[in-house]
């Protein structure tokens, strides 16, 4: 269904640092940087991109939205939240955890207040 996600950021350097720590837990590569400075992951056949807006206004996060990752099992989903606290990120809602679903979900605000989540399922 998707080709891509790709979100803005105001600070390309900060977001890459980020996001770099975020893939690596998750068994992905730092990103590739493209000749318009945007940012690329690819995993698992899938892509994120960060890139500061093409119409110069400032990038915002999207209230209500989340972007949810894929993780291999609990301790995966673990290692990833406690990589983006270290590089920049905000543990928020209740701490990393299984939920009532049985999902293992940790969820995180990136530099740029956008929400992820790391998703385990079954958690194990």
């Amino acid at each position: 269904m998707f080709s891509h996600i790709m979100i803005g950021s105001n600070d390309i350097a900060r977001s890459k640092k980020f996001y770099d720590a975020l893939f690596t837990a998750m068994g992905a590569q730092p990103a590739t940087e493209d000749a318009r400075g945007r940012l690329a992951y690819s995993h698992n056949g899938g892509r994120f991109m960060v890139t500061k807006p093409i119409d110069s206004s400032a990038a915002t996060n999207a209230n209500g939205g989340t972007i949810g990752f894929q993780m291999k099992d609990a301790a995966q989903a673990e290692a990833w939240h406690n990589a983006g606290v270290a590089n920049g990120g905000i543990s928020i809602e209740d701490p990393p955890g299984v939920r009532a679903n049985g999902a293992y979900l940790a969820y995180l605000r990136d530099p740029d207040g956008n929400k992820l989540v790391g998703v385990a399922r079954p958690a194990a």
